[in-house]
């Protein structure tokens, strides 16, 4: 059986929700074991990501970057980048920022960077938005317009309520998508 980690950080709940969403989407795909982590729980034993086929890497955008607690941790995992031990594995990044915009891109181009250092296969964000189909804004998959990854766009409220309908909607057909191209990757790589 094929398994997925998702790692973050989330300082207010907001970057777990959207993580969580993105479980329920690849849990979609069946034969499949998907994990929640965050960052805190691994910073000590990154070696346990070695585990997993597919890795998704999410942190709220802070500055333009990684929060600094997701940093550590991809920090923490210069041993096993010396061991090539993420080489061949699936990757993909998500960000929640507060602005549309907000500087996410450069958050995921943090992700990616990552992750090629590592020798991991990305997998963007397919997803065409739907806005331009005639679905209102806020109910629009992919309505950030993001290929590189995942964005989400936070309201200042609880978790639970500070998210659009679409950016929900999203994050669970991105979870679907990694979890369909897991399923259908073979792991052939040059050593």
């Amino acid at each position: 059986m094929k398994s997925i980690a998702i790692i973050y950080h989330s300082r207010q709940g907001h970057t777990q929700f959207i993580a969580q969403q993105i479980q329920l989407g690849a849990a979609q795909v069946e034969q499949l074991k998907i994990d929640l982590f965050t960052a805190e729980q691994l910073m000590s034993q990154p070696e346990l990501l070695c585990h997993y086929d597919g890795l998704i890497w999410g942190s709220p955008t802070y500055l333009g970057g990684v929060s600094g607690t997701l940093k550590q941790l991809m920090d923490a995992t210069g041993p096993l980048w010396k061991k090539q031990a993420f080489k061949g594995k699936l990757a993909a990044g998500f960000t929640v920022s507060s602005l549309p915009a907000g500087d996410k891109q450069s958050t995921l181009i943090s992700l990616f960077t990552f992750a090629m250092q590592h020798g991991m296969i990305w997998v963007g964000n397919p997803i065409l938005p739907e806005q331009h189909q005639g679905v209102p804004y806020t109910q629009a998959a992919n309505r950030l317009g993001s290929w590189s990854g995942l964005m989400a766009q936070v309201e200042h409220a609880s978790a639970a309520n500070a998210f659009d309908f679409g950016d929900i909607k999203t994050a669970q057909l991105f979870g679907q998508n990694f979890a369909l191209s897991l399923s259908a990757y073979q792991g052939v790589m040059i050593t």
